[in-house]
């Protein structure tokens, strides 16, 4: 039993690893063919992903709520531009990065632990008074973090094996914006490579069993505290890593961009995409991303200044929305995830004998006719 269960891990492990090489090969590829402004656009999409992909975790498989976790990206932005201040960063990027995640698994262990008791409106909350207080501390400490202007990130210089790895694929020299698209996009593949292996492992069945009955899992031996902070833990180590590429794409972090519209933005993202798939955090990034500038430039064409087209897009984004909620109650993955199943059963189900014998008596009566 041990065997197969150990043979089974191996071949999700693998599976999980070859997509994650295939998405990571073509996300170089297509990066390397759009425009600036496109790269650009999917780097936003890949640190929107990360943070969704960790909220859709602790709230589609660990039952809780967080609307606050604009604070944790705003801790992992200013913890990354304070290492990108000089012409020399102060340590190679994917150390900063790591650093930017550390120090937001502090924070979120501190906030979780005080959390753990809490449940439903209360942790929302809990968290939402985060969202509001944090991107405060940097104008309070303006003579370190920058105050309203926020600090200015210098993107460092591209690697020469990067360089040289991404000429090999591609046949062209990246620049700085689009060097930080392609590690965006490396960084947003491993993420999801291990938050899958974690999603199936036995960690995430813990998970699902206290979101699915707290009691029931109690009595077999779950520890519920722990299980909450592990959960809570993990989700604010990705908002860290996603505020950190967050500065390093936009190159600044300041109060304004971790608003607790931010926060609500990422709620809405797994909503939107389907609780607890990773497939479905990333499609609401992806409407995240590309919607407003769609709706825009539609609003545009339709004759509309820009200021009214600006409006536009908030409106269509909560009319899209409202209708996801109405008529895919599981967002968009979730729904077509149940349509699949749902047709897979019909499928699957034997033939009726009396409409198999009505139907062969009709033949062959058209055939005597």
């Amino acid at each position: 039993m041990s065997s197969l269960l150990a043979s089974a891990r191996q071949s999700v492990l693998a599976r999980h690893l070859t997509a994650g090489l295939v998405a990571a090969v073509v996300g170089i590829l297509v990066l390397s063919l759009v425009s600036e402004f496109r790269a650009t656009q999917l780097a936003a999409m890949a640190y929107l992903g990360i943070a969704a992909a960790g909220l859709t975790l602790l709230t589609g498989l660990n039952g809780q709520l967080s609307l606050g976790h604009g604070a944790f990206m705003a801790i992992g932005a200013y913890t990354a531009a304070l290492c990108l201040q000089d012409a020399e960063p102060l340590a190679p990027l994917p150390v900063i990065l790591l650093a930017a995640t550390a120090v937001a698994v502090l924070v979120g262990l501190v906030v979780g632990i005080a959390a753990a008791r809490l449940h439903g409106p209360y942790l929302a909350g809990a968290t939402l008074a985060l969202a509001v207080a944090v991107p405060g501390l940097a104008i309070f400490w303006d003579g370190t973090l920058g105050g309203e202007q926020g600090l200015t990130v210098r993107v460092p210089d591209v690697p020469a094996w990067f360089a040289d790895a991404v000429f090999f694929l591609t046949a062209t020299d990246p620049t700085r914006g689009r060097y930080t698209a392609y590690v965006a996009w490396l960084v947003l593949v491993a993420v999801f490579v291990l938050l899958a292996n974690l999603s199936r492992s036995r960690v995430g069945r813990t998970w699902r069993a206290v979101r699915d009955d707290e009691v029931a899992a109690e009595l077999a031996g779950i520890n519920l505290a722990r299980s909450r902070v592990l959960a809570f833990v993990v989700s604010a180590a990705c908002a860290g890593l996603a505020g950190a590429l967050m500065a390093l794409v936009v190159r600044i972090a300041a109060p304004s961009g971790f608003t607790l519209t931010l926060s609500l933005t990422l709620v809405a993202a797994i909503v939107l995409g389907g609780l607890g798939s990773l497939v479905g955090a990333l499609a609401g990034a992806a409407l995240l991303t590309f919607l407003p500038q769609l709706v825009t430039q539609f609003g545009g064409d339709l004759g509309l200044d820009d200021v009214r087209s600006a409006e536009l897009a908030p409106l269509v984004y909560g009319v899209v929305m409202v209708l996801v909620i109405l008529l895919a109650p599981t967002g968009l993955v979730g729904s077509l995830r149940t349509w699949r199943h749902r047709r897979a059963a019909r499928s699957a189900q034997p033939p009726d004998p009396e409409r198999t014998s009505t139907t062969h008596h009709n033949t062959t009566e058209r055939a005597r006719a």
